[in-house]
């Protein structure tokens, strides 16, 4: 599990809601909703660039971090844990609402199985340089 091949899929990872976070500050008329004719709701809009926001934050942070994995353990936790609440409201609404275009499902798979997964990786590799180190000493 080597710490180049984590950040390769890090800053690939980081990438997606930087752009997709950019496209969702456009509100309703972000171009993955232009099918959709989503009501001219300021409420909705407003949530949609908020989100939109968020998303893009998270993208940024992980692309600013990416360099220094260690020393930003705690923050990825947090990042990941904040990836899978996001995967399983959207598993929410699958059971409420119903599926949603096929790419999501995949998303949502990423979010609630992945996730865990990059942690565990991340948590390997800080572990493995923390011991590295105390054997130096």
């Amino acid at each position: 599990m080597s710490r180049k091949l984590l950040q390769i899929s890090l800053i690939i990872l980081g990438l997606v809601p930087t752009i997709t976070g950019a496209l969702t500050m456009m509100g309703i008329n972000d171009p993955l909703f232009a099918d959709l004719h989503l009501p001219h709701s300021a409420l909705l809009d407003s949530d949609l660039r908020f989100l939109g926001g968020v998303w893009l934050g998270l993208g940024i942070t992980v692309l600013a971090t990416v360099s220094y994995l260690e020393k930003y353990f705690a923050v990825y936790r947090i990042l990941w844990g904040m990836i899978f609440l996001g995967g399983i409201g959207r598993l929410i609404s699958m059971f409420v609402i119903g599926l949603p275009p096929v790419p999501f499902i995949g998303f949502t798979v990423l979010e609630i199985v992945g996730a865990p997964i990059f942690l565990y990786w991340h948590y390997q590799l800080v572990k493995n340089i923390d011991s590295a180190s105390k054997e130096i000493e």
